[in-house]
């Protein structure tokens, strides 16, 4: 089998070291393993399946030779996005920066794999939570077309990285020892006010923008119309930031043009790619974070017609974000090109 090489950007942080469980874990096929970050994690010893390698400063002159360069996220993808693709690498995103580009493929391989081939050089990951919920949505949708969604996330604080993560635990042991809980990073550390998560719930995920909805709510709402190719779609989405480490988990209704039984809705989502049904609530099975968390598929429970409304149905979707909503996805995109000849 044909290796190739590899270079991860951002590979200190937590979707670039899921990055490397992940090649591990899949057997990924590569040659050279490239490892790059910041100015201040260059530098840094990586022992990884046996060798150490070391973190090298980003720069424009760091995709010599690389085949894929699978990018962790945050601000430097669109400085550098475009000297990788120049260098002769496919570029697979996870930021922000270019995911509504119409240049751009946005991608989720089991939903949209042929528009893989639309890519220029660069192919954006969706938002975590967008790719949780289409992969709840398309099954559905194959059956019977979606016209309205109302969606309320719960998402753990490992999307805000590592940060998040520490600060739950310093709140946490703040609380437990009876001091005041300092809050630095939630709801975004670029905002004026912070909030502590731990005990608590946080209503506003990103910044708000001038239609009060915060910028977390306008991707899930603008990438699944462009996932799904239906810009008729009406979305609506609450984002909620939850005292969880990891895995998100969403409450999701839909309206459908016309009526589905709840066992051909069931019977669709077992049978698609990446999705499991949890769904038995006689004997209290329903997915949950705890459980759902460092596993790949994403699973739905309490499936449910909507008798408030016709041809409408609840369901709730938990995922890792740190798996299929970022690595395991932006891998996945790797290796559909890779079985596909498609590099």
């Amino acid at each position: 089998m044909k290796r190739y090489n590899i270079a991860i950007l951002g590979a200190t942080g937590a979707v670039g070291q899921e990055f490397l469980k992940l090649i591990e874990e899949r057997n990924f096929p590569f040659a050279e393993l490239r490892l790059l970050a910041s100015s201040r994690s260059a530098g840094k010893e990586i022992v990884f399946m046996g060798k150490t390698y070391i973190v090298e400063e980003a720069t424009k002159d760091s995709f010599a030779n690389i085949d894929i360069a699978l990018f962790a996220g945050g601000s430097v993808s669109k400085e550098f996005a475009p000297y990788a693709v120049k260098a002769g690498a496919v570029v697979i995103d996870n930021s922000s920066a270019f995911r509504m580009d119409p240049e751009v493929p946005l991608i989720v391989p089991e939903v949209n794999p042929e528009a893989i081939l639309k890519h220029k050089g660069i192919i954006a990951n969706p938002n975590c939570s967008t790719i949780i919920m289409v992969m709840a949505l398309k099954p559905i949708y194959d059956l019977a077309k979606i016209k309205r969604v109302v969606v309320s996330t719960y998402q753990a604080v490992s999307g805000a990285g590592k940060e998040g993560i520490d600060e739950l635990d310093n709140q946490v042991r703040e609380h437990s020892e009876g001091k005041t809980m300092t809050a630095n990073i939630l709801p975004s550390s670029s905002l004026p006010k912070h909030y502590p998560i731990a005990f608590n719930l946080i209503p506003q995920i990103d910044a708000f923008l001038d239609n009060l909805y915060t910028k977390e709510e306008i991707k899930m709402i603008d990438e699944t119309k462009k996932i799904m190719e239906d810009y008729e779609m009406k979305i609506t989405a609450t984002t909620v930031r939850v005292p969880v480490y990891r895995s998100h988990s969403e409450s999701i209704n839909i309206e459908l043009e016309q009526p589905l039984t709840l066992a051909a809705i069931k019977t669709a989502l077992a049978s698609f790619p990446g999705v499991q049904v949890q769904d038995n609530p006689k004997e209290q099975i329903y997915p949950m974070p705890l459980f759902t968390s460092e596993v790949d598929d994403v699973f739905v429970g309490r499936i449910r017609e909507d008798n408030s409304a016709p041809n409408a149905y609840n369901m709730w979707v938990v995922g890792d974000q740190i798996r299929k909503g970022a690595a395991l996805n932006t891998l996945q995109i790797a290796e559909m090109m890779i079985k596909n000849e498609w590099l």
